[in-house]
């Protein structure tokens, strides 16, 4: 099994349980709004339970949470805060270096691939390319729903020197599991693993999606990568959200599966390991206590 790097975990429900006030449609924007201090100190545990790569605060920071007319007037300050954030609590490691990874979301909603407007996208992602580039050592295009997001993100950061990382959110409705891993789209992983091979991207993430969708997809990819010969790293961050909850994404705080563990969250990780993933951590409903077992199995792995 080769060396794993820990990614971190859910923002929202971390900044919940540590006293922030969140609704929607801002969410976890609103922290950065009125609690920035909470934001950090999230970083700061997802540190502590082993993350070797913290995530920028800035999924929210599009007009789908926080308004075109906030947007317009606020959100540049608000994405340069939350790079600084990061930045700071990455940079306040004594043990290790830690990494930042720019979170650029889709800019027109989470599962919404339908939603996609090529002709504005670059409006959005331009800024938060300008805001987070000063704070991050790489950038995370995440929750994903179609390739033609992807290739946005990626004309989005050409013009900066950091590596871009791809992450697509996968089909995972009931039985999805039993067939060819999908994006939300309905784009193939094979169709999108073979896009990376040719992007420049350094890393083929799968994220948001259920624990059971993941350890196909990664397989999938690594046979891409091994046909295509590129050494391209792949990774994963599965969500714990209740599957039987109804409502879109974002709408409204979902519930969270009594059945997904630590201990049970950590031994799928070690599946994805297996499988070929070298990046792993959490995605909503994943907090520092899962983060903290998935670290501790990979290091008892190591010694």
């Amino acid at each position: 099994m080769k060396s794993v790097r820990i990614l971190d975990g859910g923002m929202s429900r971390e900044l919940l349980r540590l006293g922030a006030h969140l609704r929607q449609p801002e969410w976890s924007a609103l922290a950065l709004i009125e609690t920035p201090a909470i934001v950090r100190r999230v970083h700061e545990e997802f540190i502590a339970a082993g993350a070797d790569i913290i995530t920028t605060n800035s999924y929210a920071l599009v007009p789908f949470h926080i308004g075109e007319e906030r947007f317009r007037l606020e959100g540049r300050r608000l994405m340069s805060l939350a790079g600084r954030l990061a930045r700071e609590a990455a940079d306040a490691s004594v043990d290790r270096r830690v990494l930042v990874a720019g979170s650029l979301p889709p800019i027109f909603g989470s599962y919404e691939p339908q939603r996609f407007m090529p002709d504005r996208v670059h409006d959005y992602l331009g800024a938060l390319v300008e805001e987070l580039s000063p704070s991050v050592d790489v950038w995370l295009g995440e929750t994903l729903s179609l390739v033609t997001e992807a290739e946005a993100v990626r004309i989005a950061v050409a013009g900066t020197s950091r590596p871009l990382w791809i992450s697509f959110t996968l089909d995972d409705e009931p039985g999805a599991e039993r067939r060819p891993a999908a994006l939300r789209s309905g784009e193939s992983v094979e169709e999108a693993a073979r896009w990376i091979a040719g992007s420049g991207a350094a890393a083929l993430l799968f994220n948001c999606s259920r624990p059971e969708v993941m350890r196909r997809a990664v397989e999938e990819a690594a046979s891409v990568f091994a046909q295509e010969r590129c050494t391209i790293e792949i990774g994963v961050y599965a969500n714990a959200l209740a599957t039987e909850e109804q409502g879109a994404a974002n709408e409204t705080l979902h519930a969270v599966r009594n059945d997904l563990s630590v201990d049970g969250y950590s031994s799928f990780a070690c599946e994805w390991a297996e499988s070929g993933a070298t990046i792993i951590g959490g995605c909503c409903g994943v907090g520092a206590s899962h983060i903290r077992c998935v670290s501790a199995r990979f290091k008892v792995g190591e010694r």
